[in-house]
């Protein structure tokens, strides 16, 4: 049975649905640390990042060791990321990500070590450390393996804690820009008035097809949160550019609600061709001097459908997804009708191929 999937028709959603507000974002954290306690999962002594990291740790604890005999297989070598948000404040928990930076094959059981988590401008911002939490398990023997999910990935549930903030006054702003997630003029403008219509005045303006911006009324001057609660409620109806998306990998298609086809005829059949290889043996007869040899031989069947010519006009996304349905193809098949559609100029969206 073809399956389509295709949209609903549209609804009002919540402004913070379809749009981001300047001052509100995540700030992204990065480190490089060491996971230890693993149970013999950790990199091999060939990685010699991991072996100098542990010589530098253990020389600033005021234990001196020789490289040459450190073996690192319970010690991982791991890259530690985070999102801090705008309004974290020192001692604020947050989540961190932990990634195997060399060979170690798993981190379960590990703990992080005291790591220092810097932002683009080279800051700490946070310090993170704490056992993980591996959502999977790895079993090696000397002939098999069995695995599953990632091994070499970890969470820290609040892993980490905030030593510095993030040097903005949210409330300090005088002009709030909006960033529309899927720009349309249509949904921008209707922003624009929406927007206006609420605060009784000409506050909001757009300067391209993305963006808005946003005078802050003076009732709201140095008190923005107020305002932000009763703006990022107001309810829109987004609108769009018609589009077909086709996922190749997974013979998915998605239909817009406003695909349109004209009236169009189509026939869609498939050509199989199988081709057989067999070795046959040529026996001589008895005292002829021959020899026994093997003869190939090739048979090739070719079997082609044969399919209806079917007219279809879709004036709504059901009339399209019946005319298409009648064809009787696959969706793999499909996307080969949907991209002759396009050629022809028979299909009024934007065909994308992701």
């Amino acid at each position: 049975m073809l399956t389509l999937l295709f949209s609903l028709p549209a609804h009002a959603v919540r402004l913070k649905d379809i749009a981001s507000f300047s001052g509100v974002r995540d700030n992204q954290l990065v480190g490089y640390g060491l996971v230890v306690g693993l149970g013999g999962t950790g990199d091999k002594k060939d990685s010699t990042f991991t072996m100098r990291s542990m010589v530098n740790m253990l020389e600033k604890m005021g234990v001196q060791v020789d490289p040459r005999q450190m073996k690192p297989k319970n010690v991982a070598a791991v890259m530690v990321t985070a999102k801090m948000p705008v309004s974290a404040k020192p001692g604020t928990q947050i989540d961190i990500t932990v990634s195997s930076l060399g060979d170690a094959t798993s981190l379960l059981g590990g703990v992080l070590i005291q790591t220092p988590l810097k932002g683009v401008d080279g800051n700490v911002y946070a310090i993170g450390q704490g056992s993980l939490t591996v959502g999977g398990f790895t079993i090696t023997g000397e002939q098999g393996r069995a695995q599953k999910n990632i091994t070499t990935v970890g969470r820290l549930p609040g892993g980490a804690i905030v030593e510095r903030g993030i040097p903005f006054e949210f409330n300090s702003q005088d002009t709030l820009s909006l960033t529309m997630h899927a720009p349309d003029f249509s949904t921008t403008n209707q922003v624009v008035q929406r927007i206006n219509g609420a605060l009784g005045g000409n506050f909001a303006s757009a300067p391209d097809v993305g963006t808005i911006k946003l005078q802050v009324p003076s009732d709201f001057r140095g008190n923005i949160v107020p305002l932000m609660a009763s703006l990022e409620n107001i309810e829109i109806t987004p609108d769009g550019a018609a589009k077909v998306v086709v996922d190749e990998k997974t013979g998915t298609i998605i239909l817009g609600r406003d695909v349109r086809i004209s009236r169009v005829a189509v026939a869609h059949g498939s050509l199989q061709v199988t081709v057989q290889e067999n070795l046959d043996v040529s026996q001589p007869g008895p005292f002829s001097g021959g020899t026994t040899v093997v003869t190939p031989s090739t048979d090739i069947t070719a079997r082609e459908e044969r399919r209806n010519l079917n007219i279809m006009e879709g004036a709504t996304l059901q009339e399209l997804v019946d005319g298409l349905n009648s064809v009787g193809a696959t969706p793999r098949d499909l996307i080969s009708i949907l991209r002759a559609m396009k050629t022809a100029g028979a299909l009024h969206a934007q065909l994308e191929v992701i």
